[in-house]
């Protein structure tokens, strides 16, 4: 009973204003905190970043794995620490949790069905990787990020890999 009062309510998937609207898909623990467990800090710059896309018209998806147990208080964090507004799609199954990759491939298909072109994918994970390849979101726009504490990025197709934040956000503004 605990646990189901922790968990989002299932994400509408709105349609696009217009076809193929513009996209942002970021995973949340270890691309927008510092690592996987650190479930209620946020990366350095990773709002400056997020913030930069929605100025420019995207639409921001945030797309994470995390258990139902702590899902709950992901709209406020994201808030408090000044994320901009957007679509927070989380597992609602079990079938969702055990399978990171096929619950992130569902809702990715889910979001192109409504109209939504995504163009550019940030993650830190394989399971993260392996969805946004097999939507076809084309390599050069999949950006990995370091874990905090670790000296590579995971496995995938990925273009770039990225140490932090602000390495992202001085290319981004040249």
């Amino acid at each position: 009973m605990l646990c189901s009062s922790c968990a989002l309510s299932p994400a509408d998937i709105p349609n696009a204003p217009q076809e193929k609207a513009p996209a942002v898909v970021f995973d949340i623990d270890g691309t927008l905190t510092p690592r996987p467990i650190e479930v209620w800090e946020a990366r350095d710059n990773a709002t400056k970043v997020v913030q930069l896309f929605a100025d420019r018209g995207y639409k921001i998806i945030y797309l994470s794995a995390r258990t139902k147990f702590f899902q709950a208080d992901i709209p406020n964090w994201l808030k408090k620490e000044g994320f901009p507004d957007g679509s927070i799609n989380v597992p609602e199954t079990a079938e969702d949790e055990k399978d990171a990759a096929h619950f992130k491939t569902r809702i990715l298909q889910e979001l192109q069905r409504h109209g939504w072109q995504i163009e550019f994918a940030f993650g830190d994970s394989t399971t993260d990787f392996d969805a946004y390849a097999a939507v076809g979101i084309p390599k050069e726009r999949v950006f990995a990020l370091q874990r905090e504490g670790e000296t590579s990025c995971q496995k995938g197709t990925w273009q770039t890999f990225l140490t932090g934040w602000a390495e992202y956000m001085n290319s981004f503004t040249k």
